[in-house]
């Protein structure tokens, strides 16, 4: 596998190593010792799995507390995956990632607690994975505007299509509103 730090050196993109032959396909997606040897030590204790439609956005999302690190994929269509920095003491705090994941690039995204995530559908469909390192506790998830101009996402809209959202996600607070960690 090849980690991939971004301009957020916590938040690591994956790419697996795929044996590819006429009959399909091979590939590792976890493996507990390259991961810990990449710098991510997550014991993971719950499993996740989402199906969206184009043009679903959905985020951003994080726990206030139970902060829970998260890996990432899609197995089915593509998505616009996006990592909010939640610690105000951090450098990096309001900067924002964006990756492509599909299940044609079979890449995963590391996102370590205290970051909030979001991903668009851009497929007609797409399957989602992840990976949790502490239990969903909905007392403690806390939601931030996707289009929170300080944080400044450009999500890549098709055609200048509105995002379909949840009540929850279209009430969400502005960052500065929002509760965050130290």
């Amino acid at each position: 596998m090849q980690f991939e730090k971004t301009k957020i050196p916590d938040v690591i993109v994956v790419t697996p190593k795929v044996f590819l032959d006429d009959r399909g396909f091979f590939m590792e997606t976890w493996q507990v010792r390259q991961f810990a040897e990449a710098g991510i030590d997550a014991t993971f204790v719950q499993d996740n799995f989402s199906h969206s439609t184009r043009g679903t956005l959905r985020g951003l999302h994080y726990q206030i507390r139970q902060s829970q690190g998260k890996l990432i994929r899609v197995v089915k269509g593509e998505v616009f995956d996006v990592v909010v920095d939640m610690r105000k003491s951090s450098p990096t705090f309001s900067q924002w990632i964006g990756v492509k994941l599909s299940a044609e690039n079979k890449k995963s995204i590391w996102i370590p607690p205290q970051f909030a995530h979001g991903f668009l559908v851009l497929s007609d469909v797409a399957e989602f994975e992840y990976k949790c390192t502490d239990f969903y506790s909905p007392e403690y998830e806390r939601s931030v505007r996707w289009d929170d101009p300080e944080i400044g996402i450009e999500w890549p809209f098709p055609d200048g299509e509105q995002p379909l959202l949840s009540a929850k996600d279209t009430a969400a607070p502005m960052l500065k509103d929002a509760d965050t960690f130290p």
